[in-house]
């Protein structure tokens, strides 16, 4: 039976998907004490990458941060896989987003803006945090976007 979080990913037409296999030696998440570290999540779709390249050459803001949001959701799933119910996240502690950048893009906040503000529309309150958007040279697979997130857990 789905929880809340869940009942408020299906209201705005999102569905969490499967946890993203580990693409070296890692877990998705692990949990310590009351938090849990997700690995940095891509935006996997089925098991692989709609889109690759830089942003702000191949790939454009715009796009680069609805590649954010799934992230998140990618996160939201390695989270729930250690958690076992979304409804137990207190709150959402830190995210880290990086993007890969071509070398005069400067707009890494607005990219990662899709992680943050899908974690607002899903978990309110609960899913305020603080952030560092980075821009990088290069991510795995050549990925345009990849981010992390650090959750604190009720019940834990």
């Amino acid at each position: 039976m789905a929880g809340a979080v869940e009942a408020k990913l299906a209201e705005l037409g999102l569905t969490l998907p499967d946890v993203v296999p580990p693409l070296a030696s890692y877990q998705p998440a692990v949990q310590s004490g009351v938090y849990v570290y997700t690995s940095g999540q891509l935006p996997m779709v089925d098991g692989k990458l709609a889109v690759t390249g830089k942003v702000g050459a191949e790939v454009t803001p715009d796009e680069a941060k609805e590649l954010a949001r799934t992230c998140a959701l990618n996160a939201l799933a390695a989270v729930k896989s250690v958690a076992g119910d979304l409804d137990r996240i207190a709150r959402v502690v830190k995210v880290v987003g990086f993007v890969a950048s071509a070398s005069d893009f400067t707009g890494q906040p607005a990219v990662i803006n899709g992680a943050s503000e899908l974690l607002g529309a899903v978990l309110g309150d609960k899913g305020v945090h603080a952030r560092s958007a980075v821009g990088v040279a290069v991510l795995p697979l050549d990925a345009p976007v990849e981010v992390e997130v650090q959750v604190e857990l009720v019940g834990a």
